[in-house]
């Protein structure tokens, strides 16, 4: 097959976006197929290009001159490229590739952020890939066919772009250490674990807490820190190209968001072997194989979350059953189960 990706940008800023697009292209390349990626550029082109990925710059910013001159060019590489499928990754790339479809090709669309208002333009696309069942009951809800909805849950574990877990070196974090590693946003719910921490903290003293990321919100939420008692045991990390060090390095890993399709940093997690707590909500508790590889609470409750690390930090055993629950049934979090899943998915379309 011939097949493009489009998306905004391939830059290594820990955008999971990026992060299964870019799995993806290479993947479908080292298997044999002829791809491509149309985007802004980014760091990641050099990966790409080591895996016989072609890449098309495209500038995708939504301004009115600069949608026009895109369009032009999209129309033009599309042309060149002649592809087969066409496999858009953000709401921009859709609107393009659907107004130049004409019969040449079959669209995809994945939804990797159900809970954005423009994320029903991603069904103007002939197949829709839900990353989580939770998003395609939620994209179903909204109006989009059933017909045209399919599930293809997110994993990364044998990323192209990553090593093996036991190639990374650990780091030497003050434990016991308690981590996440997110976007810092409102709606990863890092308020609440700050929260969590300072009411824990007292009766675990030699407790850290290691947020990794970076975000519009961070000065928020390092406000926030500066204002507890525990601020010198609260550490902003910024964005990490090796978070894996912080996943095998803590003991406890947190993603406390308030929405989350089905987040990458999950299967990471769980293959780094750390206990981890997440919140019941999207497609977090199918990340966690319903509460059999993580411990789940409720959205928005820093007393629950701090409830869940107390019983975690003051009980040996539970702490190490959980981290042994984690780092089970990993097989279906490959990426080459998402790749040979997305493949049925165009063949259907190209067989149709």
């Amino acid at each position: 097959m011939r097949i493009i990706h489009i998306l905004n940008h391939v830059q290594e800023i820990g955008n999971g976006i990026v992060n299964v697009a870019v799995d993806l292209a290479c993947l479908q390349a080292k298997s044999g197929h002829e791809v491509a990626v149309i985007s802004a550029s980014g760091e990641y082109e050099k990966l790409l290009d080591a895996c016989g990925v072609k890449h098309y710059q495209l500038d995708q910013t939504r301004k009115p001159i600069s949608i026009i001159k895109a369009a032009g060019r999209y129309r033009a590489i599309a042309a060149e490229f002649q592809p087969d499928i066409v496999h858009a990754h953000m709401m921009t790339g859709v609107i393009l590739a659907r107004i130049f479809k004409g019969h040449k090709y079959a669209l995809v669309s994945t939804v990797h952020n159900e809970f954005q208002r423009s994320s029903l333009l991603m069904g103007l696309a002939d197949r829709v890939i839900a990353v989580s069942k939770a998003v395609r009951d939620s994209m179903a809800k909204r109006g989009i066919s059933e017909n045209k909805l399919r599930v293809v849950c997110n994993g990364t574990l044998g990323s192209p772009r990553t090593r093996q877990i036991e190639d990374y070196q650990p780091l030497p974090l003050q434990r016991p250490a308690i981590a996440t590693v997110a976007g810092m946003y409102q709606r990863k719910g890092i308020a609440e674990l700050i929260a969590a921490f300072e009411q824990i903290a007292s009766d675990f003293p030699q407790a850290h807490l290691y947020l990794v990321g970076n975000g519009p919100d961070k000065q928020l939420f390092e406000a926030q820190a500066q204002a507890t008692s525990v601020k010198e045991r609260i550490h902003f990390e910024g964005f990490q190209p090796e978070p894996q060090r912080f996943l095998i390095s803590c003991d406890i890993f947190v993603l406390a968001s308030h929405r989350d399709p089905c987040p990458l940093v999950l299967s990471e997690a769980r293959e780094a072997g750390t206990a981890i707590i997440g919140t019941q909500v999207d497609g977090i508790p199918e990340a966690l194989d319903n509460g059999q590889a993580g411990l789940l609470v409720p959205v928005k409750d820093s007393n629950a979350l701090a409830g869940v690390l107390v019983q975690l930090l003051s009980n040996a055993d539970m702490l190490h059953e959980w981290k042994q629950r984690a780092n089970q049934n990993l097989q279906w979090l490959s990426v080459a189960r998402v790749h040979q899943e997305t493949l049925a998915v165009y063949r259907e379309l190209i067989t149709e």
